[in-house]
């Protein structure tokens, strides 16, 4: 099992492009052995300390192998769509983990 934490910076004025890309993209996780676990949009008075550029929104998705992840990435459907992606996100940092006990 792998775990991606991702956090999203938008591009200012951009947040309906955004939602739309989601849209199409989260339920294509599922067609890959992913879960999404977590979908966050921190509100301001969510944040106690930072160091970093607040994030718009934070995900935390599972898949059940690094394939998994990599097959997700090149979904021919999920593709289509980047331009709405790349319209709207300014940045993104991605974590890859697993699980320790």
């Amino acid at each position: 099992m792998i775990y991606i934490t991702q956090l999203i910076y938008i591009k200012e004025g951009q947040e309906n492009v955004f939602h739309e890309f989601e849209d199409i993209a989260i339920p294509i996780i599922s067609r890959y052995n992913g879960r999404l676990l977590l979908r966050i949009r921190p509100s301001e008075n969510a944040f106690i300390e930072y160091s970093i550029d607040k994030p718009y929104e934070i995900h935390l998705v599972e898949f059940d192998t690094e394939q998994d992840f990599e097959n997700f990435k090149q979904d021919k459907e999920r593709m289509k769509f980047l331009h709405l992606k790349d319209q709207s996100i300014k940045a993104s940092i991605l974590f890859k983990g697993i699980k320790l006990s």
